[in-house]
């Protein structure tokens, strides 16, 4: 039975895509938003084969519509023998009218950027979450990093008096 229940953890945590680490590091994430992808049926195979980079992404806004842009995904040679997959295809994203419409208004009228934080699978769809971010200044990197020693630090001193 207790085989049976770690099984089944081990594919909740299974869902994850792709990650961006470098975000948090490059920006301050103000608000986050969950978008749907539109995917060709290669990226889908190649997404579950854990072939995606958001590294150097972004999410653009175009005619009212946001597309992720830069976006690695590798193809499969198996999967995409009938078409010519490209690696870097901007895709479409997924969300809902007012979404949409806080989003241009940040970007366009407060300065914001939108980067994609991470892609995971919900329900057998690949879902991608956006961060409204502000970029961070070198002082701000560095307050960071000293902030996060610490709070390593003082977790290793209470964990060994």
């Amino acid at each position: 039975m207790a085989a049976k229940n770690s099984k089944k953890d081990n594919k909740s945590n299974d869902n994850t895509i792709a990650l961006n680490r470098q975000a948090t590091h490059e920006y301050h994430i103000e608000d986050q938003f969950e978008a749907g992808l539109v995917l060709e049926g290669w990226e889908v195979k190649s997404l579950r084969d854990g072939r995606a980079q958001l590294k150097e992404s972004y999410v653009e806004m175009r005619k009212g519509e946001a597309w992720l842009c830069g976006a690695h995904v590798s193809p499969m040679l198996s999967a995409s023998t009938h078409v010519i997959p490209d690696a870097v295809r901007k895709k479409k994203l997924l969300l809902h009218r007012r979404e949409l419409s806080k989003l241009i208004g940040a970007v366009e009228r407060k300065g914001y950027t939108l980067i994609p934080l991470a892609m995971y699978w919900i329900k057998g769809r690949a879902k991608l979450k956006i961060g409204l971010a502000k970029g961070k200044k070198l002082h701000d990197k560095r307050a960071a990093a000293k902030d996060k020693d610490w709070q390593r630090d003082k977790a290793r001193i209470l964990k060994h008096g």
